[in-house]
């Protein structure tokens, strides 16, 4: 029986839910589990394989900083776990942890404990829109980058390629780092399907994939 698995990466799917569903409530976290779990589904139904195709959802992520920062501005102290932004990626994980089929990969979050100015704020003093005097503290965010995901994402792929599990995997991501598992799961015979959720993506990147496949709304 063919068998399909659906495999995302937690930060651009939450990145790009903003954008394409732009009448749902993105910190509801409930909602944003049956929306992974509904994308599996109508990429199946596209392809025209029934339910029981579906080998396993695996969605990448971090557990949320949990520590206590000075504020660059003001000095003031603030708890990043105490945050709403905190809550609402626990209370995704767990939702995740109770659907049928799915499977949560956890990395790790590093950070340095340092502030970096964010881009828009950037693009202002940039443009002249604003001074350097008027930085705040709402100007910067914690420097942060997610470590151990993209590894997971390719040891699965590797994994389900060798092991004959699936023959065709669906891959939401936004840039070229699975490249290289793409091309090893490829090379095994699998039925390799990007989503972009509508982002556009390197013109040379098709080569590296058996199709191109968004199902979500088209955002404007």
């Amino acid at each position: 029986m063919p068998a399909t698995a659906f495999l995302v990466d937690g930060a651009f799917f939450l990145a790009r839910y903003r954008k394409v569903w732009g009448d749902r409530d993105p910190n509801d976290a409930r909602t944003v589990a049956k929306t992974v779990f509904g994308m599996a589904l109508e990429h199946l139904k596209v392809l025209d394989r029934p339910r029981e195709a579906l080998y396993r959802i695996f969605f990448y992520d971090c557990p949320p900083l949990e520590r206590t920062l000075v504020k660059p501005v003001s000095g003031d102290n603030v708890d990043f776990g105490r945050t709403g932004a905190a809550a609402f990626r626990r209370e995704l994980h767990d939702q995740l942890r109770r659907q049928r089929k799915m499977a949560l990969r956890l990395g790790r979050l590093s950070e340095r404990g340092e502030w970096q100015l964010r881009r828009g704020a950037f693009q202002q003093l940039r443009e002249g829109t604003l001074a350097w005097d008027e930085l705040g503290d709402e100007h910067f965010e914690p420097e942060m980058r997610q470590t151990q995901v993209d590894m997971k994402i390719g040891i699965d792929i590797a994994a389900l390629a060798y092991k004959k599990q699936v023959d065709q995997i669906i891959l939401v991501a936004g840039d070229a780092d699975f490249i290289p598992a793409a091309k090893l799961a490829r090379y095994e015979g699998i039925d390799f399907i990007l989503d972009p959720m509508w982002q556009g993506i390197a013109p040379d990147l098709h080569e590296h994939i058996d199709g191109l496949q968004s199902v979500c709304p088209r955002p404007y």
